[in-house]
């Protein structure tokens, strides 16, 4: 099983949902970096369950435990390891997936990969895995110093924030549930997933990111292409069904003509139909990319399945659950684009 991401920064992560606790191994850490373990702390706050009505009531603090290399409030350059101990695991309401599988979650996969799973919330597939990346994530964002990523909810639905990311106020973000940097959007978005919550259904909806002050140069111009590496970060989160960046999918809609950035006597774009990053290498310009989130598997509807022996089976909507999972996974696009710069940044040091 794959649980290392990375090249040089490297994250390990290890734990259950409903197992005694979730943590990780974060190695190739420079030494001597202050870190603010307040922030790593608000970070995890921002992804923690129970922070709002319109998102899972299961109630954990996520409280950080760094068990070590950091002293003093800096790295010290051997692996900073920590735990995250899970408090409120309810798993008597998985008991009746003991022998079924829920349609479009991991269960029949990965039963049928490795012979046998941990049905309690999803075990190792659960989306809970990700608060050990928000913590590496948040550690190398604070290394990357000038390097500023924002992420903020777009759409919900068929709901979208009808403005460019060079045109939004990112302070806006943590002012809703829903962390959508408009707020009369906001409003409708929160409305919405509420609707959908009562009806015991769930809705899905895009994340965007902004990288901004990136230098030029970054990434590999054959194999792992920048943008390359940011598309399978995202798309290694839970429910993530597409990646794009730049003009996107919208660019196939243009002429060269138009779409080429017109490079000016700085080395700065007229333009940036790129999303910053031209032949898999960023050019110094804002990296920007959109994250498709699917509506959440587990509704609390009843739904046609199968159990162990493949004889058909009714699975019953139980649990506490996200109706959208967009609000909560803002962080954690923020904490993978991290981890691909500052290990793009290594990498590109090392060369020289």
């Amino acid at each position: 099983m794959s649980n290392t991401f990375g090249n040089l920064f490297t994250i390990t992560t290890f734990g259950e949902s409903h197992g005694d606790s979730i943590g990780g191994i974060i190695d190739g850490c420079p030494s001597g970096k202050y870190i603010d373990v307040d922030l790593v702390q608000l970070d995890l706050n921002r992804r923690k369950p129970g922070q709002s009505k319109i998102v899972t009531q299961r109630k954990e603090n996520d409280k950080l435990e760094i068990l070590s290399g950091i002293f003093e409030g800096k790295t010290t350059g051997t692996p900073i390891g920590f735990i995250i101990k899970n408090k409120d695991q309810k798993s008597k309401d998985y008991n009746h997936l003991k022998e079924s599988f829920r349609p479009s979650h991991a269960d029949y996969v990965y039963e049928k990969k490795y012979g046998n799973r941990d049905y309690r919330g999803g075990g190792r597939s659960s989306a809970r895995e990700t608060a050990c990346r928000v913590v590496a994530g948040s550690i190398a964002k604070q290394i990357l110093g000038n390097i500023k990523i924002n992420a903020y909810v777009s759409s919900v639905g068929n709901i979208s924030l009808n403005k460019s990311h060079t045109n939004i106020d990112f302070d806006n973000i943590e002012k809703n549930n829903v962390r959508c940097p408009d707020l009369k959007t906001a409003k409708e978005m929160e409305d919405l997933i509420l609707k959908v919550r009562k009806d015991g259904d769930t809705i899905g909806g895009v994340i965007s990111c902004v990288i901004k002050n990136s230098p030029v140069g970054i990434g590999e111009p054959v194999f792992k292409k920048l943008h390359s590496e940011i598309g399978a970060a995202m798309l290694s989160i839970n429910a993530v069904k597409g990646f794009e960046y730049g003009s996107g999918f919208s660019g196939t809609k243009m002429r060269g003509s138009d779409h080429n950035d017109i490079i000016n006597s700085d080395g700065t774009t007229k333009t940036n139909n790129s999303g910053g990053i031209q032949g898999g290498i960023s050019n110094g310009m804002d990296i920007f990319f959109n994250v498709a989130f699917k509506p959440v598997a587990t509704i609390m509807k009843d739904q046609d399945s199968i159990d162990s022996e493949g004889k058909k089976t009714t699975i019953k909507g139980k649990g506490r659950h996200d109706p959208c999972v967009v609000p909560r996974a803002v962080p954690i696009v923020e904490a993978m684009a991290a981890l691909v710069m500052l290990d793009y940044i290594l990498i590109n040091n090392s060369k020289k």
